[in-house]
């Protein structure tokens, strides 16, 4: 009799168990689903919203620089004025009126890939004027950045300020509110025509290559002269 008693009292055990395992799995897919539609809710609706907020596209820069032509090869530097390391306006069409010009572009004053152009350049500097060439750098870092980056690393070129970037545009060199690494090489003012001649352009270009292959492309001019 007793040991029917037990068998009695373990089968409800059982039961009770089966049935709370039960409970627990059929309200496991709810808590799931909670967490997923609210994981989706943080992030934005996943797809939907993170293609809102995507940055802007190559047709986002088509309409910030509506008008603006970017400058192609045989063509003279834009009539737009900048300010130079100091502070001072300086009007871009006027810098080829007396020598050619080599304008190099980086994308941020003294960051590393940046420093190994601008010393590049810095170090051959005296064989762009042998060629009587002047060189630029133009970033759209403020003049105040520029003096402290030129006094730092001993620049001995002037550097242009383009925060709005319209002479980084109007090369053809900005896009998603960038600069990209770049030089571009004008000849002097031939008569009645004012801004040179662009004669050669790298885009991109590798930082410790630029000033090298700036200087080969002079060089080369200057023979079939």
């Amino acid at each position: 009799m007793a040991g029917v008693a037990e068998s009695d009292t373990s089968a409800p055990r059982r039961s009770g168990r089966n049935h709370a395992s039960s409970n627990t799995t059929s309200a496991q897919p709810k808590k799931t689903e909670t967490k997923k539609r609210k994981a989706a809710d943080d992030s934005g609706v996943a797809v939907t919203k993170g293609k809102k907020a995507k940055p802007s596209t190559d047709a986002d820069v088509e309409e910030e620089t509506e008008g603006v032509k970017a400058v192609e090869l045989g063509g003279p530097l834009p009539d737009i004025t900048v300010q130079n390391e100091k502070g001072e306006d300086v009007r871009v069409q006027e810098l080829t009126k007396e020598k050619g010009v080599v304008i190099f572009l980086v994308p941020k004053a003294d960051t590393p890939g940046c420093t190994t152009q601008a010393c590049g350049f810095r170090d051959i500097y005296s064989e762009f004027e042998k060629h009587d060439f002047d060189v630029y750098c133009l970033s759209a870092d403020s003049s105040t950045a520029q003096t402290k980056w030129q006094g730092k690393k001993s620049l001995p070129y002037s550097l242009l300020s383009d925060p709005k970037r319209e002479l980084v545009q109007a090369l053809g060199a900005g896009k998603n509110n960038k600069t990209a690494r770049s030089h571009f090489v004008f000849g002097k003012d031939e008569e009645g025509k004012a801004g040179g001649k662009l004669l050669d352009k790298k885009m991109p270009v590798k930082p410790v290559d630029s000033p090298k292959l700036a200087l080969e492309f002079i060089e080369k001019i200057e023979e079939r002269l």
